[in-house]
């Protein structure tokens, strides 16, 4: 072989050599954004969670004892009228939070974006650099 073959061969592995180690370092950055994405979907959840269940229990408590108070005091008078009013504001009201509640998880921000937009960007980068060759 001779010198100037083996300065392309050099020259090959030494370009084989930085592009697999910058292929490691994208994926590598890529799975720390995705541990990254799914820590923080993570922490959302349960904090969603946990403030839902509190705040349910606090509401079902207090409406249960306005309830009783408004039947108590109507008791001797209009208790069935009551009693039928208090059962139709507790339904409508449990209607319109589901449906808010469905609502609110259509619109929800989808899982991963941020991941996505940077895999987007990856495959628009490679496009133009293969367009340019």
């Amino acid at each position: 072989m001779t010198e100037e073959s083996k300065k392309v061969d050099a020259g090959l592995f030494t370009s084989l050599k930085n592009l697999s180690a910058t292929f490691i370092a994208i994926v590598h950055t890529r799975l720390d954004l995705l541990r990254t994405d799914l820590e923080e979907e993570r922490l959302r959840l349960m904090s969603l969670l946990l403030m839902g269940f509190v705040s349910l229990f606090c509401l079902c408590v207090g409406v249960v004892f306005f309830a009783i108070l408004i039947v108590v005091a109507l008791w001797d008078t209009h208790r069935l009228a009551v009693l039928g009013s208090v059962a139709g504001i507790f339904l409508l009201a449990g209607a319109i939070l589901c449906s808010l509640a469905i609502r609110t998880l259509k619109t929800m921000p989808r899982m991963f974006e941020a991941s996505l937009a940077e895999l987007s960007k990856d495959q628009k980068q490679l496009d133009h650099a293969e367009k340019q060759k």
